[in-house]
């Protein structure tokens, strides 16, 4: 490989290194939910992204069901997250149920 090759792949990989490294501290410290799916979200893209630099270096195409799956976990966990924050609290809080539906 030439030097300006390996040169910008060790600065791609200490950039990736670095996202990682600020996303899994923002899962630990949060505060909140929805800061712990973003920051796991971007966890998993880095993931899928380091896999697509490593068969664009190698020339393969063999971790490409890798890459699938990590965004369908990605895409499926913030599903589940964003389903679970917006639900309301009580039944009562539901849109459109009155006291007489909740007691049937």
């Amino acid at each position: 490989m030439e030097l300006a090759t390996t040169v910008l792949l060790w600065i791609a990989g200490a950039m990736l290194s670095a996202t990682a490294i600020i996303c899994l501290w923002r899962v630990v410290v949060g505060p909140s939910i929805l800061d712990r799916m973003i920051a796991s979200d971007v966890i998993l893209t880095t993931l899928v992204l380091v896999v697509g630099a490593e068969m664009a270096i190698n020339g393969h195409t063999r971790t490409v069901p890798l890459m699938v799956i990590l965004a369908a976990t990605a895409i499926f966990g913030t599903v589940a997250v964003s389903r679970f924050v917006t639900r309301p609290a009580a039944p009562s809080e539901a849109p459109g149920v009155t006291g007489a539906e909740e007691r049937a």
